[in-house]
């Protein structure tokens, strides 16, 4: 049995800069709402015709990510992609992936896990690892939010928070397993599933067809739907519970926390967990001011800048946590 531990890291946004000033000429909003309910400055959104798909960026956080890993691209056994926003209805984007880098044919596998995403991915990639079925695993979260938005104010409550980006890890096999990744844990509430949704198209109620076929100027079925309250309310308790899930499963107390990277969902959520934990802001690493909400890649992105930045070191612990849509979570406890 081995344990996997990160190797790369790399994430990429889009040059396309948009404020909230920028979002108030859009819709009925303006920068102290949105600042004071999710803590937002600004986002990234890919301009339409610049060749920017979840793909695209996803393959640009990747060479990073590998060229960072010094293995050789052909070298990865396996690829893990999380996304809620793929280029195509199917096929995924991980054999986009392979495709792109010109990787041997080694298996491509889609997590749509959303705002967890990231969290599922990495949990898959350690257990292949661990088992030995493959020694480097490459995984990434990537969105494209922001072709798919309701950019009026009908969608304001949702849109402001979301943008776009990508992030990824190579992962590789560590014998030492005191080190890596020590622990992943996984939850979902399918109960929940439409608090937080995006219903069409989908075979189940609204396909394409329907869509044509009643032309509905009012069907919001397309765009993403959020009760934010009620998602807030349970995302400061999931968080809290597959935090310390990780910590007594590593026999680890909240002290021991060097760095953590928490789903950038709302700055307020994050806030609200570090104050529960008596974390200090060295402890926390946020960036959702710059980028708002990037669902499967804000954790990705996020623990990269905070690698670079050195606020991530050899021999610390390092914890990632996710909440979102499903409901689903997570928690990844590593030894860096």
């Amino acid at each position: 049995m081995y344990n996997s531990k990160i190797i790369g890291l790399g994430y990429y946004v889009p040059d396309n800069v948009v404020t909230n000033d920028d979002l108030s000429k859009m819709m009925d909003t303006n920068d102290a709402w949105i600042q004071e309910r999710t803590g937002i400055q600004e986002r990234r959104w890919v301009k339409p015709g610049s060749g920017d798909t979840t793909s695209v960026m996803g393959v640009k956080a990747a060479k990073i990510a590998i060229e960072r890993s010094r293995i050789d691209k052909d070298d990865i056994d396996f690829i893990v992609f999380a996304t809620l926003s793929p280029d195509m209805y199917f096929p995924g984007p991980g054999v986009q992936v392979q495709h792109a880098l010109d990787i041997k044919t080694v298996g491509a596998l889609d997590v749509r896990n959303q705002c967890s995403g990231f969290i599922y991915a990495i949990s898959v990639a350690d257990n292949f690892i661990k088992t030995g079925m493959y020694k480097n695993v490459l995984v990434i979260g990537s969105e494209l939010h922001s072709h798919g938005l309701d950019k009026t104010d009908r969608g304001r409550g949702v849109s402001v928070i979301f943008g776009d980006g990508a992030g990824a890890a190579v992962l590789t096999r560590e014998e030492d397993t005191s080190k890596g990744i020590l622990s992943t844990h996984l939850h979902s509430q399918g109960e929940h599933a439409e608090e937080l949704v995006l219903i069409a198209p989908g075979m189940g109620k609204r396909w394409i067809n329907d869509i044509l076929a009643d032309n509905n100027p009012d069907d919001d079925s397309y765009f993403p739907y959020m009760n934010g309250q009620f998602v807030f309310k349970n995302a400061v308790v999931r968080f809290s519970e597959v935090i310390n899930e990780g910590l007594q499963k590593n026999n680890l107390n909240v002290d021991d926390i060097d760095m953590l990277v928490p789903h950038q969902a709302n700055l307020r959520i994050a806030q609200f967990i570090q104050k529960k934990f008596k974390l200090t802001d060295d402890q926390v690493f946020n960036n959702i001011q710059k980028y708002g909400n990037t669902t499967a890649a804000s954790i990705p992105i996020a623990l990269t800048e905070a690698w670079e930045e050195g606020k991530i070191k050899g021999g610390d612990t390092v914890v990632l946590a996710a909440f979102g849509s499903g409901f689903t979570w997570g928690s990844v406890i590593i030894k860096w």
